[in-house]
């Protein structure tokens, strides 16, 4: 028996249809909506920030968010000039986003020993150098002291009193004598940034020398980098001056009366004469461009600038290259000293060697014990035999002495 269908009901196709809504009526994410983006937040970048400022025609504006001022500088109002000190990598990615920087800029830049040199990409203007600071005694004293007493120590740790002596009392003028670091500046439309490592050079009070004489810090960032420029090789000069000093130290040691002469620190002053001319030399390229060859980025008016700067820089090496000579003759008479000195020394105990010579021989000869020699039995012969070898004796001794063996 067939099993009956089920009843099924069909609407028509009028009723089946479903009305679409207008497509104004359908509501969109609100993500989807075209809004401007917020601004990117410099904080991670801030961090390195020594300071930063706004500048309005050479004169700081009071403006406390960052982001606004590098707008507002973007727009055309004035210039920004921020200070990093030994930024870190995540921090310099973001000041190339922040001031479209190319990114052998930044590797330069994240560079301690980066040879000093200038370089243009696109609208900006990259400079590095090399900075000197002199390490006065005091100093280094103490660097040499806390290196020891780090290495040195008994098994509790404790650094040893009798290396603390030594240090204190001798070998202190060894070590270094000046210290580098780098200095690298950017320079754009708008913007002027410098990047500094190490622990001198500090750019704060060239800020305040700028911010002092609006007139020239209002011709842009290329007054910023004139300044940077001009701190470095002047302490350059300052460096030169404190140096000068403790070669005319040596030189007066090497050619006094004293016999000893300390070879090791002319050595290593020497050293620090050929840093300083690694530091010193390779900067005057850049500074020859910059006073000569029209730069776009450089106001024409700080041209003349340069040229100051360059000068000083040429006394400079003048200064570094006539120390490197002074220090190889310093060494050498030195190096003569003391050889002729040995042979004084070789002199004196070659002379007393033949004064002692004439007693002993005698007294050898007379303590074989033979039997039949002369004065044996006589009561003058200890006598005579003593007053032979005094008179031997003192006649070679003022033979030598008259010669200047002794």
């Amino acid at each position: 028996m067939a099993r009956p269908r089920p009843l099924v009901r069909t609407l028509p196709i009028a009723a089946r249809a479903i009305p679409l809504r207008p497509a104004a009526a359908v509501r969109r994410p609100a993500a989807l909506t075209a809004e401007p983006a917020p601004p990117t937040s410099n904080r991670l970048l801030l961090d390195a920030a020594v300071d930063w400022g706004l500048y309005v025609e050479g004169i700081r504006q009071d403006v406390q968010d960052f982001d606004e001022a590098c707008r507002s500088a973007r727009g055309g109002t004035g210039f920004v000039w921020l200070g990093l000190h030994e930024p870190t990598g995540n921090q310099l990615a973001q000041l190339g986003e922040t001031f479209d920087l190319h990114e052998l800029a930044l590797e330069d830049a994240s560079n301690n020993r980066q040879r000093p040199k200038i370089e243009r990409y696109d609208d900006v203007l990259f400079l590095a150098l090399r900075t000197l600071a002199y390490i006065d005694r005091d100093e280094r004293a103490l660097n040499r002291i806390n290196g020891n007493a780090n290495g040195a120590g008994n098994g509790n740790g404790r650094t040893s009193k009798s290396v603390k002596v030594k240090e204190v009392s001798g070998d202190l003028d060894g070590g270094d004598i000046v210290e580098t670091g780098a200095v690298m500046v950017f320079i754009g439309e708008y913007f002027a940034v410098t990047v500094r490592h190490g622990r001198h050079a500090s750019m704060r009070g060239l800020r305040r020398r700028l911010e002092a004489n609006p007139t020239h810090l209002a011709l842009g960032p290329s007054a910023v980098l004139h300044a940077v420029c001009d701190k470095v090789v002047d302490d350059y000069l300052g460096v030169i001056d404190q140096v000068n000093e403790d070669i005319e130290e040596i030189e007066t040691s090497v050619f006094t009366s004293r016999r000893i002469t300390d070879v090791e620190r002319i050595y290593q002053l020497k050293r620090d004469i050929i840093e300083m001319k690694r530091t010193a030399s390779p900067l005057s390229t850049p500074m020859h461009e910059l006073a000569h060859r029209a730069q776009r980025l450089v106001h024409p008016d700080i041209r003349e600038y340069f040229r100051d700067v360059e000068d000083h820089l040429i006394r400079v090496r003048e200064q570094v290259h006539s120390y490197d000579e002074l220090l190889d003759s310093i060494l050498q008479a030195g190096l003569a000293r003391l050889t002729v000195s040995e042979n004084e020394d070789m002199r004196k105990i070659s002379a007393w060697v033949a004064i002692a010579a004439v007693p002993t021989m005698l007294a050898g000869v007379y303590g074989m014990n033979f039997t039949h020699m002369p004065f044996l039995d006589s009561p003058y012969g200890y006598p005579g035999l003593t007053l032979i070898m005094l008179v031997i004796c003192g006649t070679m001794f003022r033979g030598f002495r008259r010669n200047g063996w002794l």
